[in-house]
């Protein structure tokens, strides 16, 4: 582990004290006299022996200040300090020790002396606190605290925590060695706890993020292996039933039986590798496996297919047989480039995927079906305001009658020119609008504006019968808003006469109506709107309970006309499906009976138009009238007499 330096140098006068006393602390011995005189050599002091003392430790006068320790009791100090402290000069060579310090690692202070610092405390391991401990000899540096982990000659491993600072005055350092094995095995167990799951005993979603993020690193992939990452993402299915029928401890039993077939399963994929995936629980009953340097799709594929077979065999909790299945989502893919956020986006939207195909599955990642994921989502999220922002428009497609081929009214058909993706048809925003609600609002803005639309053509032409308007009606639209009121107030400010609205709503919507809605429904056709059933023979076809509907008018889904009689490309006459034939005449006959009318939609062919006319359809909607069309292309047909085939084609 690399140094640090941390505050001012320790007071190293005793320290300093204790060094010189180890070279001067000896027997007496005769001093020889500094000033010999008449060049006779040096000699004794006559009659006089003197034994040497160590020098103060402060140069204060008599009587001015406290009196200084001998610097044998400082010697001692330093010998006897609970603290393992080394003297170590400029060369990283130890010139003195004290007992702690030999007992800390295993040996005899004495033995200690001579030795080479830095391979004592394992500083030289490490390029950075290799270098700032030579800054540190160098006097460059103040301090150097770092933490290192060294064998003891027993064979056990120390932590320890090592401090050096210089000396002032001296050419040395002092070295400080303490024993925080404790101390770290008490953080490697409270490690533990924070990152295991309690239940399970598998690495939580903080561990497994951390292992992933340093996955993803550059270093983790650019230094050998495949530079590719893998995960399987799974989540039980029907979990949920068992905690609330059998309580949690049940449950909890449950998710570490589930752990475990996990956990050989990834040992299992292990083996013949160089490393064993990852299993984590991320919350709940959610798992991850992670597979570094993954070898491509089919590796994680085949642990997605070992993981479902464990979880077929049924659980034996105490007597108490549990069965599970999970749904799984896989995702593999370059390291480079990817983000543990992304990834885990990846993993999540394909578990959904997996969810959504029946369950019991796993589902491999797919980037187009991601992007149009990932497009309904901003769709979506931009629903609401488009209406505010205008981006909505109307185009108007002619029902045409079957008889004399005049316009006899036109089906609203709303666009949307979104500013990133262009004209959108409804069938790419309806569905969303319908499952976020926005279709009340958007549903409401094309009601006004097809009204006031169908009141200007009404104004422009008094010359020739009126045109009614068409629009599609939502159920969502009749539950959550107040349908008939929202009706009533727009014809009332477009005055717009009410048999010239038809309100469609499909037949799945209609057949199934009861209270509120067939309420709506009623009020709506006392009014005098005219209420149509779209795409009819395709639902219920509940022919008893259409009598009783507010109905005034069948549109024929287009799969049945698609089967009528059509044009080869020599101008004769296909085959058709005889049984619609028979359908849609007898539903043509019905529908006479109970008084509505039928509107034939996807007529593409004059023939098909013929046999139709012939059955008894009283007005066509399809490409071979016109396709859906701006108001002032209607305007034109207005002025015509009758609509020519394909005159609404570009």
């Amino acid at each position: 582990m690399s140094g640090t330096s941390e505050g001012p140098a320790p007071a190293a006068d005793f320290v300093r004290r204790a060094v010189t006393e180890r070279h001067i602390d000896t027997p007496s011995r005769t001093v020889m006299s500094p000033h010999p005189s008449d060049g006779a050599p040096p000699g004794p002091v006559s009659g006089e022996v003197h034994r040497e003392h160590p020098q103060p430790l402060t140069d204060a006068a008599p009587g001015t200040g406290p009196s200084p320790l001998p610097g044998r009791t400082r010697g001692a100090a330093f010998a006897a300090a609970p603290l393992a402290m080394a003297v170590v000069d400029r060369g990283d060579v130890i010139a003195t020790a004290n007992e702690t310090l030999g007992l800390l690692l295993g040996t005899g202070s004495a033995s200690l002396d001579g030795r080479t610092a830095s391979d004592l405390v394992d500083l030289a391991s490490d390029a950075r606190t290799w270098h700032a401990y030579r800054e540190v000899l160098r006097g460059r540096r103040a301090r150097l605290r770092c933490t290192r982990r060294i064998r003891h000659p027993d064979g056990h491993s120390l932590w320890v925590q090592v401090t050096v600072t210089p000396l002032p005055g001296e050419e040395a350092v002092l070295m400080s060695v303490a024993d925080i094995s404790s101390r770290r095995e008490l953080q490697a167990r409270l490690r533990h706890l924070q990152m295991h799951d309690p239940v399970t005993r598998l690495p939580n979603r903080t561990l497994f993020f951390e292992r992933l993020t340093a996955a993803l690193e550059t270093d983790a992939y650019e230094e050998g292996g495949t530079g590719r990452i893998g995960l399987c993402y799974l989540d039980l299915d029907g979990f949920k039933a068992v905690n609330d029928t059998l309580g949690h401890r049940v449950g909890d039993r449950l998710l570490g039986a589930v752990a475990e077939r996990l956990t050989r399963c990834a040992e299992q994929a292990g083996h013949a590798r160089a490393a064993t995936p990852l299993v984590a629980r991320l919350g709940g009953d959610e798992f991850a496996l992670l597979v570094e340097d993954s070898t491509g799709t089919e590796q994680l594929a085949d642990l997605a297919e070992s993981v479902l077979k464990a979880l077929e065999v049924p659980f034996d909790l105490s007597g108490r047989r549990l069965s599970v299945s999970a749904s799984i989502g896989v995702v593999e893919r370059r390291a480079a480039g990817t983000t543990a956020t992304g990834l885990m986006q990846a993993a999540d939207t394909t578990l959904y995927w997996a969810k959504a195909d029946g369950k019991s599955r796993w589902t491999l990642f797919d980037p187009e079906r991601n992007a149009h994921r990932m497009t309904r989502q901003a769709l979506s999220s931009t629903l609401r305001p488009a209406v505010d922002r205008g981006e909505f428009t109307l185009e108007y497609q002619p029902l045409v009658s079957m008889e004399d081929g005049g316009v006899r009214g036109v089906e609203a058909l709303v666009r949307w020119n979104h500013p990133q993706f262009g004209m959108l048809t409804p069938n790419r925003f309806i569905g969303l609008a319908e499952e976020d609600g926005s279709i009340v609002q958007l549903g409401r803005w094309v009601l006004a504006t097809a009204c006031r639309q169908a009141r200007r053509w009404q104004l422009d032409h008094p010359d020739t019968d009126p045109i009614f308007v068409s629009v599609n009606v939502a159920v969502r639209q009749v539950w959550d808003s107040d349908l008939v009121a929202d009706v009533a107030q727009i014809l009332a400010e477009t005055q717009l006469p009410p048999h010239l609205l038809q309100l469609e709503l499909t037949e799945s919507a209609v057949m199934g109506s009861a209270g509120r809605p067939l309420q709506a429904l009623q009020a709506l056709s006392d009014m005098g709107v005219r209420i149509a059933i779209d795409d009819f023979g395709t639902g219920y076809s509940n022919l008893a309970y259409l009598s009783r509907l507010p109905v005034s008018v069948l549109k024929l889904d287009g799969s049945f006309v698609r089967s009528f009689q059509y044009e080869t490309l020599d101008g004769a006459d296909g085959h058709s499906d005889s049984a619609d034939e028979v359908i849609v005449e007898a539903l043509v006959q019905l529908a006479h009976r109970l008084g509505l009318t039928v509107t034939a939609e996807c007529v593409e062919t004059s023939a098909q138009a013929t046999r139709l006319r012939g059955i008894g359809c009283d007005t066509g909607q399809g490409w071979l009238y016109s396709r859906p069309v701006a108001p002032e292309r209607i305007s034109e047909l207005l002025a015509s007499p009758a609509v020519q085939a394909g005159a609404g084609k570009p």
